[in-house]
């Protein structure tokens, strides 16, 4: 594993500890080289509740851009309420909060979410 992957592990870790102690919903994102995934986890973090991702075929997105982020996250956060899922707390993998994640956490908001 290479040290930048590994360091981005450790942070996660760190904040996953964090976010345990609070009994809401997780929402969990990550992104790879050509696709970005956001996910809904419950409180104990075992069952998935609400995804949204670029791979899905009926959102035709075929970038892994910022433009693709806000899609997903208004798309996460719409099935989420849709759900009844009102607030969450952000998880961001140990990603940096800037460009792509800012975008989705963002949009997710404006979709309805609290954070």
């Amino acid at each position: 594993m290479n040290s930048k992957n590994f360091s981005r592990l450790r942070r996660a870790k760190k904040t996953r500890i964090k976010i345990r102690n609070q009994d809401t919903p997780r929402l969990t994102i990550y992104r790879s080289s050509k696709h970005f995934y956001a996910q809904v986890f419950d409180c104990l973090g075992s069952k998935v509740i609400v995804s949204a991702s670029t791979a899905e075929k009926d959102l035709k997105i075929k970038s892994n851009n910022l433009e693709a982020a806000v899609v997903v996250g208004k798309t996460v956060a719409e099935r989420a309420i849709k759900n009844g899922i009102k607030k969450v707390v952000f998880d961001r993998s140990g990603y940096k909060y800037h460009g792509r994640i800012k975008a989705l956490a963002d949009s997710a908001r404006e979709a309805g979410l609290e954070f």
